[in-house]
């Protein structure tokens, strides 16, 4: 098997299990998998992460040229941006997970780290998720906030929108976009109860021992 064709039938089974799980519902959410000669597989735009079909994913060059396939997401200035200023960038995944976006739409959610120190998987998994500002979807402004962190993050969340996340390859952005998701969750759980954190302490050592980007 191809390493495109192994690509593309892991983008659908991956997307598919996602779907199935109430990760991302309806025509929502994208993911893109750069393969090792600079070409990228993009789901197609207007497409169920539930139905996708591997012959039709989006084919596109380097530079982001439409080669074969349907027309690819409009949330490729997201994808792109992370391409470009990450080079470990394998792949991305971009949700409307609910309980990333309800976190993103809390007053009091921190925009320079939105997840607090609930668990040190989150942490190894991610490193501090940046909140970003609401953009129309499809609005090139989106890559460009994801530009200016100058590939200081691995993963942001869109206000109002949803939660992107980069990986080396598939698996690892689709496991760090779960881990989001879920630690998301949690926080919005222990809204209220005054959870004891994790410590500063503690937090250095994860990062350390796991050679996180803090």
């Amino acid at each position: 098997m191809s390493e495109e064709t192994r690509a593309r039938e892991d983008i659908c089974r991956i997307a598919r299990s996602m779907f199935d799980r109430g990760l991302t519902c309806g025509a929502s959410g994208n993911i893109s998998v750069r393969l090792s000669d600079g070409t990228l597989l993009v789901t197609p735009t207007g497409s169920s992460m539930g139905f996708l079909d591997p012959a039709r994913i989006s084919l596109l060059s380097a530079d982001m040229h439409h080669l074969s396939g349907d027309a690819p997401t409009k949330e490729m200035p997201l994808h792109s941006a992370f391409y470009e200023t990450r080079s470990e960038t394998g792949a991305v995944v971009h949700l409307h997970s609910t309980h990333a976006v309800a976190l993103s739409m809390l007053p009091d959610t921190d925009p320079d780290n939105v997840l607090p120190a609930l668990t040190p998987y989150a942490l190894m998994r991610l490193g501090k998720v940046q909140l970003l500002p609401f953009f129309l979807p499809g609005d090139s402004a989106m890559g460009a906030a994801v530009r200016g962190l100058a590939g200081r993050r691995s993963a942001v969340l869109l206000a109002n929108h949803g939660p992107v996340v980069a990986g080396k390859d598939l698996w690892a952005a689709a496991f760090a976009m779960e881990e989001l998701e879920e630690t998301a969750k949690l926080a919005l759980l222990m809204r209220g109860m005054n959870p004891r954190l994790l410590s500063d302490e503690q937090i250095r050592d994860v990062v350390r021992a796991f050679d996180v980007d803090w």
